[in-house]
This record gives structure tokens, C-alpha cells and sequence, in this order.
């Protein structure tokens, strides 16, 4: 082969490769989560999958932490007009925008691993509806342990509700709010970024969290003492993505994020060593020198758990339209 026959098969052999890399898709995926989190870990092999499926021309990166800037409560803002092509979501933050979706399931309102089992079907099925009337496909979800609430507290032991009133609490969503309210506590809405610094300044004295995910955040730094309240079996995160940008993919993508968010779910949806590895995470915060007190009495935790009841109820009725009836069909679903 002379150099100019060369010269041109090398030139069009390039310019295959141009076409083949200018098709190659690459989406951001906003993951509120630390990259410390186990569920990021999940998400990250999500993402591999996805790209091992298509041959790599299509590829999700995850962005964790809130590095791209976006807030969780604005989810139904950004989402569905492509600010990100794909976002974790999570119902119970989403209560300014869509108050039937904060109130589907309100976490403490399911009282054991059977009710959970029970429940997660019907709520899927809602959460795809619902977030469909948004213009927001429901590709897959991500399903959390069965979580173990635990107060941590800076400076003082404690370890019953009375203890707890005339404390500064940390919560993270509304129906904690109003819960911990109904029992004479008084609680804010701090993320969970801001919850060490909030913790060590004293804009609050105590903050509601699962031991499971304390190091994630490196609580046992700020707090000294620690207690098991109540069970928190909680709704899963959603993958979400717009319809728009859903519906303009070519079917065989769809195919891989579908399949991959199946996946994802096949490996969250499993509860049995969840106490386990709480008590696992419990001994590790008393080796970085957290003191772990007795659990809560369980006359407080009937009462906590009666509170959230009525909370549960309140918020459904209160935010009207569809909630009522999403409420109900959990309560069915879970024999109430």
C-alpha cells in the first residue's frame, strides 16, 4: 500500500472513530448522598452496569454529596425540566412541592420487617404514579435497611422522652417535626450536612440518627452519648429522570437503566442482617468514645410510636387530594 492509500484508509478509520465517540452518551446523576454512604457504593456499581450493557456508548456519572448544588426539596423543579439528567430522589423531602408524596409513608409509622415487606410493593406503585403526574419516570429504586433511630446528644446522657424535653432536637424531615412536637420536644429540620457543625456549636443539643450511618458523617466527633429510640423502617429512594429525556432515549438504554435499577434493588431489598450490622455500627461509635446508654423505656416507645400514628394521619389529611387514599392503600397493604 502506497503513502497516500495509507494516508486516506488511516483518515477514514479516524473519522469512524470520531462518529463511533460523538454517539457515546455520558448523563450526570445527582446523588445528595456522601460518598461515604453504602447506598452511593450501590450506586456507583449501578452506574458500571449500565455502561457494561451498552458497550459503553452510554454511561451515567454520579455525582455524590450535593457537589452539583442541588437541593433535595427542589427535586420536582429541576428534574423535570433537565437540570440534571437523573437524580436520586426521596419522597418524604418533597413535601413543599407534592405533599401527598411526603405523606405515603411516614417514617416509624411501619412497625416491623413483615409490615415493610408488605408495604414496599404498593408504595413503589404509588411513588409511579405519582411522580409520573410530575413529567418524572420512576426507572428504579433503592431500598434502606430497616434503620434503627437513635438520639445522639453533645453533652448530656439521655435516654427517655421527659429527659429529651427542653432540648434543641435535630430532625431532618417534617412528620419528625411534628411527632416530636406532639410529645412536648422541640425539633428542627437540619440537613445532614450541616448536622455536625450544628451539633458542635450547640444550635442544637441532640439529633435524631440511625448508628448504621453515624460515621458516615463522623457524629461520633460532636456526640457523646447515644440511645435507640424506635424502628424507622423508611420509603426507598427513587431513580429518577425526566420524561422527556426518558422518552428520547433509544429503547436499547432504556433497557440497561431499567434493568440496572432492578438490580440495584434485588441488592437493597434485604433486611436480614440490618440489626446485626446496627449494633455492629453501635460498638464501633463506643470505641471512638461515644457512651451508649440503656434504649429508651418501652412505655416511651409506645408513645412515640402512638405519636407518629396521629402525625401520619394528620399530615394525609392535611395535604388532601390523593394522600388519604395513598395512606389507606398502605394500611391495607400491612393488615391495619
Amino acid at each position: 500500500m502506497n503513502h497516500l492509500a495509507r494516508a486516506l484508509v488511516v483518515g477514514l478509520a479516524g473519522s469512524g472513530f470520531a462518529a463511533v465517540a460523538a454517539e457515546a452518551t455520558e448523563w450526570r446523576f445527582n446523588n445528595p448522598l456522601p460518598e461515604t454512604r453504602p447506598e452511593t457504593a450501590e450506586l456507583n456499581q449501578w452506574a458500571e452496569d449500565i455502561a457494561a450493557a451498552t458497550d459503553g456508548e452510554f454511561t451515567v456519572k454520579v455525582f455524590s454529596g450535593g457537589s452539583l448544588g442541588l437541593e433535595n426539596t427542589d427535586a420536582l423543579r429541576f428534574l423535570p425540566n433537565g437540570v440534571v439528567d437523573m437524580s436520586l430522589v426521596w419522597a418524604n423531602y418533597l413535601g413543599r412541592d407534592a405533599p401527598a408524596l411526603s405523606s405515603v409513608l411516614v417514617q416509624g409509622s411501619i412497625g416491623d420487617l413483615e409490615e415493610l415487606e408488605a408495604a414496599l410493593p404498593v408504595v413503589r406503585d404509588i411513588y409511579t404514579e405519582e411522580f409520573a403526574d410530575w413529567g418524572v419516570v420512576s426507572t428504579g429504586f433503592v431500598a434502606l435497611p430497616m434503620l434503627e433511630a437513635s438520639i445522639w446528644c453533645a453533652n448530656e446522657p439521655i435516654r427517655t422522652l421527659e429527659d429529651l424535653r427542653g432540648k434543641k432536637l435535630r430532625v431532618w424531615a417534617r412528620d419528625q417535626v411534628e411527632t416530636f412536637t406532639r410529645l412536648g420536644i422541640s425539633a428542627q429540620i437540619i440537613p445532614q450536612e450541616e448536622m455536625y457543625v450544628a451539633l458542635k456549636t450547640g444550635v442544637v443539643d441532640c439529633a435524631v440518627y440511625p448508628a448504621l450511618y453515624a460515621h458516615t458523617v463522623s457524629l461520633q466527633e460532636v456526640a457523646k452519648y447515644g440511645a435507640y429510640l424506635y424502628p424507622m423502617a423508611t420509603s426507598p429512594y427513587v431513580l429518577g429522570v425526566s420524561e422527556e429525556k426518558w422518552n428520547a432515549l433509544p429503547e436499547e438504554h432504556r433497557a440497561a437503566i431499567t434493568a440496572a435499577g432492578e438490580a440495584i434493588w434485588d441488592r437493597t431489598n434485604s433486611y436480614e442482617d440490618d440489626h446485626q450490622s446496627e449494633l455492629e455500627a453501635r460498638a464501633k461509635a463506643v470505641e471512638a468514645g461515644v457512651t451508649w446508654l440503656e434504649d429508651f423505656p418501652e412505655e416511651d416507645r409506645a408513645v412515640f410510636l402512638e405519636a407518629v400514628s396521629e402525625t401520619w394521619k394528620m399530615l394525609a389529611e392535611e395535604a388532601g387530594g390523593s394522600a388519604p387514599e395513598y395512606r389507606q392503600r398502605v394500611l391495607d397493604a400491612i393488615g391495619r
